[in-house]
């Protein structure tokens, strides 16, 4: 299993894009073959900071989610050219 959460940072004017852009993005993920999880949330206390947490069967899955077209257009083409900064923290289960 690959899992990890993504932090991005918008501007406050681009908040309804950003929004539409993950609804949009989100769906087709939940879709991949090899996608366990897929949730995009805002901070409570700071609504153009978005944070998913993304789960793929294996390596592999993930590459297929990185190679979609989906990933291209929504990511790649809309929150990549809108975001202002970008962290990934990847995890490893306990149990």
């Amino acid at each position: 299993m690959v899992s990890f959460i993504v932090r991005m940072k918008f501007a406050p004017e681009d908040r309804d894009d950003i929004a539409e852009t993950l609804r949009s993005l989100t769906a087709a993920s939940r879709q991949e073959p090899g996608c366990v999880s897929y949730v995009p949330h805002q901070l409570e206390d700071d609504l153009d900071t978005v944070v998913i947490y993304e789960q793929y069967r294996d390596e592999k899955a993930l590459a297929a989610h990185r190679e979609s077209e989906h990933f291209k257009v929504h990511a790649v083409g809309g929150l990549f050219q809108k975001m202002r900064d970008r962290s990934v923290e990847n995890l490893i289960a306990v149990a």
